[in-house]
């Protein structure tokens, strides 16, 4: 054991336990540094619905989901989804596509996968060091840690990957805590921002006591009416669900970082609904053509088009009460319902954090520049993706590529240091 080099984990997510395998694998002797009783606590929350694990789509349209296409490819191509799916059915558990292209463990939970895992991370001899946390650096780039009766201690590591996560669910571990201690440290951190989040709307009383809890389905969604990235993504269109402050949902979340960006320029943004995305407005004009002399509106959309009462009413929402009679213009409204949006959901709300460690301050292989030894994976940097397999796979491969990276930096083995972003990389 004496012989072996060392390595230190800081976080116990998905991030930091594929570093851990990876780097056990390569010989080291690991430790896995957790702040809470457990580790693993993000990654059966995000399975609780079902545990998506990546996609199937082609690897070009599968990047272009990134916000950081041009530095995410190269990791994404080191560990993707055919060697996620593998790493899985490795551990017991086969995968599946659904019918969007997603990818799911064959349990479609993610309580046995996690299981198998930590079991094959034990014959691989990681040890887990939980109820202890990482307070900052110490002497000569030795890592500090609080243990778990309050008391503080150096350990030095032949190499170390950081995996904290964002600040999104705090109550799983990913609190946001670290950013400070980086900051004093001189390392530039992007501010952390609330993704895949929901957008927050003033509703009338009524309509969040009649109708919140809600779904309303088969919309597409867009920030002022234009196409999101210019194309028809399939993950702009969906169900969106009415809370009682705002609205949540897979197309909400999908125009997330254009939504952000008008609410920084102006306070305030108009989201636009397509209760219809299939018809055109021509279509939309012809069926509201034969309304019936004595149909109210309500039973005019319902009995026309087919919206559901929560659709019809979102409708009166945006524009009040006043609604067009004149089928053209009803159908123009239906296709752009204008909502206004006065806030993204807090933080602790989101499903996921943007924002993180600068892409300068890191190196190729995910090491801090400013810290040669400590190596950066996870959802730490600043990157961005939508749900649907997205945020775990960028997870899996940027801690494989960070304790790739580490096992070079141990041995001696690694290029000279160079920006993360440089084009000759």
């Amino acid at each position: 054991m004496a012989d072996r080099p060392t390595a230190s984990i800081v976080g116990g997510g998905p991030a930091g336990l594929i570093a851990a395998e990876k780097l056990a694998r390569d010989g080291f002797a690991v430790t896995v540094f957790e702040h809470k009783p457990s580790v693993g606590r993000k990654f059966l929350l995000a399975g609780r619905g079902g545990l998506n694990l990546t996609h199937t789509e082609p690897f070009d349209e599968f990047v272009a989901h990134y916000d950081a296409t041009g530095w995410m490819a190269p990791l994404l191509a080191t560990f993707g989804p055919d060697d996620l799916r593998a790493w899985s059915a490795g551990l017991g558990e086969d995968t599946f596509v659904g019918s969007s292209g997603r990818v799911f463990p064959a349990s479609f939970r993610a309580t046995p996968l996690l299981r198998a895992w930590l079991r094959r991370l034990d014959e691989l001899g990681v040890v887990f060091a939980t109820r202890h946390r990482w307070r900052g650096w110490g002497d000569e780039g030795a890592h500090r840690f609080a243990g778990p009766d309050g008391s503080e201690f150096d350990v030095v590591a032949d190499a170390t990957v950081m995996a904290l996560g964002g600040a999104s669910w705090p109550r799983v571990g990913s609190d946001g805590g670290w950013v400070s201690v980086f900051e004093s440290a001189g390392i530039t951190v992007t501010s952390l921002r609330p993704a895949n989040a929901g957008v927050v709307v003033d509703w009338s009383a009524a309509f969040a006591e009649r109708f919140a809890g809600q779904p309303v389905k088969n919309v597409a969604v867009s920030v002022g009416g234009a196409a999101v990235d210019g194309d028809e993504r399939s993950d702009v269109r969906g169900d969106v669900m009415v809370t009682t402050s705002g609205l949540e949902g897979g197309p909400v979340y999908a125009v997330g970082r254009e939504v952000r960006a008008e609410l920084d320029a102006s306070g305030g943004c108009t989201l636009m609904i397509d209760l219809h995305p299939d018809q055109t407005v021509e279509q939309l004009t012809e069926r509201l053509a034969k309304r019936r002399p004595k149909d109210s509106v309500t039973t005019w959309l319902r009995r026309s088009l087919g919206l559901h009462l929560v659709a019809v009413n979102l409708i009166r929402e945006a524009v009040g009460a006043r609604l067009p009679a004149d089928p053209g213009r009803m159908a123009e409204l239906v296709k752009r319902v204008p909502l206004s949006i006065v806030g993204s959901m807090p933080i602790d709300r989101a499903i996921s954090t943007a924002g993180g460690v600068a892409l300068d301050e890191l190196d190729g292989d995910l090491m801090l520049r400013r810290r040669p030894g400590t190596f950066v994976a996870g959802e730490m940097i600043d990157w961005e993706a939508p749900t649907g397999g997205y945020l775990l796979q960028a997870s899996f491969s940027t801690g494989v590529v960070a304790a790739r990276g580490a096992s070079k930096w141990s041995r001696g083995g690694r290029e000279p240091s160079r920006s993360l972003t440089d084009d000759d990389r």
